[in-house]
C-alpha cells in the first residue's frame, strides 16, 4: 500500500473516531459542532477535530480537483422514415465522420476502431467492429472501410436507427530498424481485404488455424490481425521426416492380402508394397453431421518410395509421400 493510501485510511479512522464522540456528546449537527468553542475543541479531541470545525464554520479553504470527464465519440441517429438502401446510411456515416474529425483535431487524437450499430423495424440490430489497421483521422480512408463493408451488406428489415463509435487513441510514431519496413498502404490492404470478404465470404479470407483435431488438414479460417504475436518465429523445428503432403488426396487403388495393402497405384505411385505400418484408426466429432473416421497405413513400396495413404468409406487415397 502507498503512503498516501496509508496516510487516507489513518485519518478516516480518526474522523469516525471524533464522529462518534460527538454522537455521545449529544452533538448530532454541523450547527451544533460549530457552535463549540474552537479552542476547547483543540484541547480535548485534537488538530483533526479543529479541521473539521473550520470547514464547519465556512473557514478553510480546500482547492477544487478539476476533473475532466472522458471524452465520448458517439454518433446516433433516427430516421424519421424506414431506410431500405445504403445511400441515406452512407450519407449519415459520412457526417458522423466528419463531425469525429473536427473533435479529433481538437484534443490530437485519432482514431483507431470504430464500432457500428444499426437498428432494425423488427426489433433486431447489427453490430460490427472495424479494427483500423493505421490509426487515422483522415475521412476518406475510414469511410471507405465503412462503405466496402455496407456494399455486401443485406437485411430482411428495414433500418430506422445508425449509430456510430469511435475508440480514440494517441498518433503513434514508430522507429523501424534496418531490416524492418511498414506496409505501403496499410488502409489499401485492409479495404481489399474487405472486398474480399464480400465476395468469397467471411470464411475464405483470414488467416488459418489449425483445429484441435487428429483430422489432418483441418482447419479454421480468423480474421486478418494486425498485430504480430511477442514470441520469437525464429524457431528450429526439430529434425524429422518430412511428409510431402498432397492437397488434395490423390484417388488411389490398393490391392489388399489379408486385409493389409499388397500393391498401391496412383498417378503418383504404382508397385508392389514391401513393408507396411498400420493400420493408424482416427475418428471425430461423431456427435454431429461431420463425424469422420479414417484407417492410415504407412506402406513402403519396391522402388523404395515411402508413401502415407488412407481407406474410408471404402474407398483410398494417397495423402503424401516421405522425402
Amino acid at each position: 500500500m502507498s503512503v498516501s493510501k496509508t496516510k487516507a485510511a489513518t485519518q478516516a479512522v480518526e474522523i469516525s473516531r471524533i464522529i462518534a464522540i460527538l454522537h455521545k456528546w449529544g452533538i448530532h449537527s454541523l450547527g451544533q459542532f460549530a457552535a463549540l468553542e474552537k479552542e476547547e475543541v483543540a484541547r480535548r479531541l485534537g488538530t483533526e477535530a479543529v479541521r473539521m470545525w473550520e470547514r464547519a464554520n465556512g473557514k478553510a479553504t480546500r482547492l477544487l480537483k478539476l476533473v475532466e470527464p472522458p471524452e465520448l465519440f458517439v454518433e446516433s441517429f433516427e430516421f424519421e422514415n424506414e431506410v431500405e438502401t445504403s445511400e441515406p446510411l452512407l450519407f449519415m456515416l459520412r457526417r458522423f465522420l466528419e463531425q469525429f474529425a473536427v473533435r479529433f483535431d481538437a484534443h490530437y487524437l485519432v482514431a483507431q476502431e470504430l464500432k457500428l450499430h444499426i437498428a432494425f423495424s423488427d426489433k433486431n440490430s447489427y453490430e460490427r467492429v472495424f479494427k483500423i489497421p493505421q490509426p487515422s483521422n483522415n475521412i476518406g480512408t475510414l469511410f471507405r472501410m465503412l462503405h466496402t463493408h455496407l456494399e455486401n451488406f443485406t437485411s430482411t428489415a428495414p433500418i430506422v436507427a445508425v449509430s456510430l463509435e469511435a475508440l480514440p487513441t494517441k498518433p503513434t510514431r514508430q522507429q523501424f530498424s534496418l531490416f524492418e519496413t511498414a506496409l505501403r498502404d496499410p488502409a489499401q490492404l485492409s479495404e481489399t481485404l474487405a472486398q474480399l470478404v464480400g465476395l468469397l465470404g467471411a470464411d475464405r479470407v483470414g488467416t488459418p488455424f489449425l483445429e484441435d483435431t487428429y483430422r489432418s488438414d483441418t482447419f479454421r479460417m480468423e480474421p486478418f490481425g494486425w498485430e504480430l504475436p511477442n514470441e520469437s518465429l525464429n524457431i528450429t523445428p526439430p529434425p524429422c521426416v518430412a511428409l510431402r503432403r498432397f492437397r488434395p488426396a490423390s484417388s488411389a487403388t490398393v490391392l489388399l492380402e489379408e486385409n493389409k495393402p499388397r500393391h498401391l497405384r496412383t498417378s503418383e505411385a504404382n508397385d508392389e508394397v514391401v513393408q507396411h505400418d498400420g493400420p493408424y484408426f482416427l475418428s471425430g466429432n461423431w456427435w454431429d453431421k461431420k463425424s469422420w473416421s479414417r484407417a492410415e497405413w504407412d506402406v513402403e513400396l519396391e522402388n523404395g518410395t515411402i508413401c502415407r495413404c488412407h481407406e474410408s468409406n471404402e474407398s483410398w487415397q494417397l495423402d503424401g509421400i516421405y522425402d
